[in-house]
């Protein structure tokens, strides 16, 4: 079977570290192994209207800042697909016949959903669109027939749905339809990076992201900012590691090369650590040597992508070209999905025979 990876992210801003860290980073390593046949990279804009259809312009916007970070951050158009989800018409018409294999109360069940639901207040009034778009999810992994999809932990539940979904269709119509597998960063930290105010997600509308193409300056201050131990009053004071948010970021960026180059007194993470639970350490201290390991860790990718924003066209062209094959691939799995349903009844010459015949006789 070939191995094709898919992931993506919903334009609704500039990417942030724990994208970075959560998917990102090591989609362009994987990307590097050369262990794929295919890799798809999309921009998930329609997925991004069903809770911004009030502002289209937002998403709009956003399109162009997602595609720059995934260039700045190493994605190479050469190696991988990138590709803008609404440009695929066939996402929409599989989306639709996988709605029928799927319960509302499995929906409401999702924790995924229920979360975002939430988060967005939408308890009283749920857009169709949003409410389902774990079948969307389902349409955009199984079009491209991925094998592989790397994401945050959060995503989990919303993988089981769509691998129940490829059970229900191949069990129904017959083996079609790929079973996909999650792929879940090494790193347990970066399994949900926190927001720098310590809350457990990092997200854009609660304004605790660290975004991965700021300036030094706004990096330096978010980093002074964070939340650390609230019992660590004074320096000689135990600290502790649990809900650390700054401890939580170096295991998650913090290499060992770093350690001489920016805190020598220290041979690693683990001695670091240690001095910090028998107290007599500052989190000043630690935040001037995580400052130094996200502004060693971003500059790269700060730098590339003022690069690349200095041809917005060649960018554009790379999203079209990558749509255009995306739409290839997608068109032949719906191919496949109709054969599969016996609605492909222009392609069918059995059918037209069989009708033929039944009327002639």
């Amino acid at each position: 079977m070939r191995k094709v990876m898919l992931t993506g992210d919903r334009p609704t801003g500039k990417l942030h570290v724990g994208h970075y860290v959560g998917s990102l980073r090591r989609r362009v390593e994987l990307q590097n192994t050369g262990d794929f046949d295919d890799i798809f990279i999309m921009i998930a804009d329609a997925q991004a209207l069903t809770d911004n259809a009030d502002n289209p312009e937002k998403v709009r916007q956003n399109i162009i800042e997602v595609a720059l970070d995934y260039l700045a951050c190493g994605l190479d158009p050469k190696k991988s697909t990138l590709f803008i989800q609404s440009q695929i018409p066939q996402l929409c018409e599989l989306s639709f016949y996988y709605m029928n294999l799927v319960t509302v109360s499995r929906l409401q069940r999702n924790p995924t959903v229920k979360a975002e639901i939430q988060m967005r207040n939408f308890e009283a009034s749920i857009p169709v669109g949003f409410f389902t778009y774990p079948i969307s999810q389902a349409a955009d992994i199984t079009a491209f027939k991925a094998t592989t999809v790397p994401v945050g932990e959060d995503q989990m539940p919303m993988l089981e749905q769509t691998r129940e979904i490829v059970h229900k269709f191949n069990s129904v119509y017959g083996e079609t339809l790929v079973d996909p597998k999650i792929l879940l960063p090494e790193n347990q930290a970066c399994m949900r990076l926190p927001g720098i105010d310590g809350k457990a997600k990092m997200s854009k509308s609660l304004n605790n992201c660290i975004y991965l193409s700021e300036e030094p300056e706004e990096i330096k201050k978010k980093v002074f900012s964070m939340f650390t131990d609230p019992t660590h009053i004074r320096i000689e004071d135990p600290g502790k590691l649990e809900g650390n948010t700054v401890f939580t970021y170096l295991d998650a960026f913090c290499r060992p090369e770093y350690f001489p180059e920016f805190l020598p007194e220290y041979k690693d993470l683990d001695e670091l650590k240690e001095h910090y639970q028998r107290g007599g350490l500052g989190d000043m201290k630690v935040k001037r040597f995580l400052n130094n390991v996200l502004q060693a860790e971003l500059e790269p990718i700060r730098n590339r992508r003022k690069e690349f924003q200095k041809d917005i066209p060649a960018v554009y062209e790379m999203l079209r070209e990558g749509s255009e094959k995306a739409e290839a691939v997608a068109a032949e799995t719906l191919k496949d999905v109709k054969a599969a349903m016996k609605i492909n009844y222009f392609d069918d010459e059995e059918l037209i025979k069989g009708q033929s015949k039944k009327f002639s006789d």
